[in-house]
């Protein structure tokens, strides 16, 4: 049983004066939580340990994908996997953050890996900024969170730099190395994601810029801005398999760039790996009957079952399958003409009222930070934000 907490909200005025615009959603209710999950320490800790071992994981199926050449069962789109692969062969291509979902760890129960959103994960400003506002707001110890992501990520920016755990040595290094950060004009969220990322970069020591996606430039000599200005990094907040998809040239001239060495691309391609949800397949494969893990295969399975699209966003186009292919529950969207596969069902924590909880840790070279979101069977982009309280 999820416990909770009841606390005063941060009205739409506070929010929106933080750059938090997204706080309504489009039946009325309000997307962040009055209410506070309530976790122990322990708890915490053991969110912490799974995050890092699953990454550990993660990197193991990568290889083995790449070794064994599994980029087409796994949902790769072929103008990608050269660039994939360029980018796993090299330190300099650092991952700078995730988010694993999880069901479970509350309550006894265990940890279970749901999906590995590795290569374009929001919530971040909801969990680095918001939930920590709300202890403030309601006076609460700040330090009762486990939630060191800000910090976390702008150690990992450093890391582009120093390519080692230790970070101390940015400064002497450092060559006023610029990163420029894009996300697509009139989407409030990815965009104020975006320029989060953009000033803890900042806080870093980095030379930074933003330019919407739409006017950045790309050819054989690099990454430009609307002004031309040319830039060493390039952070995008737009998946990579749409890259692939629907804007095939500019995945060619980003391969080319990528292999004169004219610019590092943020995150690394090689996340498009951890992010297609084929990898659970394989991480079943590796790791069979893993505490952490759920039975997935390609196959529909002979139990109460989840199928997916190995690339999708938000819950759409999944469906709950009972035993017998009766579909229980099926969401639409976008996604339905990519492959499909089958993950074992969990059910989700709940609290008193029903409501269910998904647990989301953020990973930057270690995990970093907890959230929430409450909602019903199906995750979808109705859910809710609920931040958290180490009793």
């Amino acid at each position: 049983m999820i416990n909770l907490n009841k606390i005063n909200k941060l009205s739409d005025e506070t929010l929106e004066n933080i750059g938090f615009t997204w706080h309504t959603d489009t039946d009325g209710t309000k997307y962040i939580s009055d209410e506070l999950v309530q976790i122990t320490q322990e708890e915490a800790e053991a969110y912490y340990e799974a995050g890092n071992e699953l990454y550990d994981m993660f990197v193991e199926c990568a290889q083995h994908v790449i070794d064994n050449d599994l980029f087409f069962e796994i949902g790769i789109p072929f103008n990608l996997v050269e660039m994939i692969k360029k980018s796993w062969e090299n330190d300099v291509h650092w991952h700078i953050y995730g988010r694993f979902d999880l069901a479970g760890g509350v309550d006894g129960e265990q940890i279970k890996l749901i999906e590995f959103n590795a290569d374009t994960p929001t919530s971040l400003f909801e969990t680095t900024l918001l939930q920590w506002a709300l202890l403030k707001e309601n006076n609460m110890d700040e330090d009762k969170q486990f939630n060191n992501a800000y910090e976390a990520i702008k150690n990992n920016f450093k890391r582009l730099v120093t390519l080692d755990e230790e970070v101390l040595s940015f400064d002497d290094n450092y060559d006023g190395w610029k990163i420029l950060f894009s996300s697509v004009e009139g989407d409030d969220e990815e965009e104020a994601t975006t320029r989060l990322l953009q000033q803890i970069a900042t806080d870093a020591g980095f030379n930074t810029s933003f330019e919407y996606l739409e006017n950045v430039r790309f050819d054989e000599d690099g990454i430009f801005d609307a002004q031309d200005n040319n830039y060493e990094y390039w952070f995008k907040l737009f998946p990579w398999e749409d890259i692939a998809t629907d804007e095939p040239e500019l995945a060619t001239v980003l391969t080319n760039i990528m292999q004169n060495q004219k610019a590092i691309l943020l995150n690394p391609a090689y996340t498009l790996l951890f992010q297609s949800k084929g990898m659970l397949k394989i991480l079943w494969d590796l790791y069979p009957n893993h505490p952490l893990l759920l039975k997935t295969s390609y196959e529909p399975l002979d139990t109460l079952h989840v199928e997916k699209c190995v690339f999708g966003r938000e819950g759409a186009n999944t469906k709950i399958i009972d035993k017998d292919g009766t579909i229980l529950e099926q969401t639409d969207g976008e996604y339905d003409n990519y492959k499909k596969v089958y993950q074992e069902y969990v059910d989700f924590p709940k609290d008193s009222q029903g409501s269910k909880y998904q647990a989301g840790v953020f990973f930057a070279y270690e995990s970093c930070a907890l959230s929430f979101r409450k909602g019903g069977e199906i995750m979808d982009n109705m859910s809710k934000f609920v931040g958290h309280v180490i009793q």
